[in-house]
């Protein structure tokens, strides 16, 4: 069975008023991925990387981070979570954007999302903060090629535990 961990960067929500965290959580349960972690940060570059590399540290196959990747100032995800992704998947986010477009027309362009692999050969996601952008990027885009994308990578994981001692 898969596991996942999810990131919420806000500087306004609590995880009770996480939509899009529970709905992000609610699909992977859907389909058999197990969460096991589920935490807020706020819009700090040194700090979602912080929470990023110690959700990393805990071995899940999918990391899914949502918030903070518009062009606000205080948008930081993606700079914050680019250097540590050794290899980048660029066609997710051109499919998102384009999906995107169909739906909420010019403003998906400056919208950022991004997927790769980090270090450990572990599977992640930035996604934009809303329910909607979540649900249309996990069903359409993630959900879809999840086990082939996981499997693709498995023989390459690296031992976390080894690395960690």
């Amino acid at each position: 069975m898969l596991t996942a961990t999810i990131l919420t960067v806000s500087d306004s929500r609590h995880l009770a008023e996480d939509g899009s965290g529970a709905l992000i959580k609610a699909r992977l349960l859907e389909n058999d991925v197990t969460v096991i972690d589920h935490r807020i940060v706020v819009d700090d570059q040194v700090q979602i990387q912080a929470a990023y590399l110690s959700q990393e540290l805990m071995g899940a196959d999918l990391l899914i981070i949502s918030g903070g990747t518009g062009v606000a100032q205080r948008d930081v995800t993606i700079p914050a979570i680019t250097p540590l992704l050794t290899q980048q998947i660029p066609g997710f986010g051109e499919a998102f954007r384009a999906l995107s477009f169909k739906e909420i027309g010019t403003r998906a362009l400056a919208s950022h999302a991004i997927a790769g692999f980090n270090l450990y050969n572990q599977l992640t996601y930035c996604l934009p903060g809303s329910k909607n952008a979540c649900q249309t990027a996990l069903d359409q885009l993630i959900l879809p090629e999840l086990q082939h994308l996981i499997f693709e990578r498995s023989n390459q994981r690296k031992d976390l535990h080894h690395h960690a001692h």
